[in-house]
């Protein structure tokens, strides 16, 4: 077949309706993924912070344990409860 007889590309209805479903798919695609990394940093940001503050609450029992334990009384023995078979 010689050129000239060729037509100019055309894009069928069908073919221009699947490439919009493509390109509507890919951008939500691309915001799904967004959303999911701004999520991820948040819960790492959260958790950091909540680490933080159970390393200066678990730093201030042992303070305050250290200065009990020196202060505090010596225990008292514990009964045992015996069983009488």
């Amino acid at each position: 077949m010689p050129m000239a007889d060729k037509k100019p590309l055309e894009i069928s209805p069908e073919k221009r309706a699947r490439i919009q479903r493509q390109q509507l798919a890919a951008e939500e695609g691309a915001r799904a993924l967004a959303e999911v990394q701004r999520e991820a940093i948040a819960i790492r940001t959260n958790m950091e912070r909540l680490r933080a503050l159970r390393e200066a609450r678990d730093a201030e029992a042992a303070k305050h344990a250290e200065t009990a334990s020196t202060a505090a009384a010596p225990k008292t023995a514990r009964r045992v409860k015996r069983i009488v078979r």
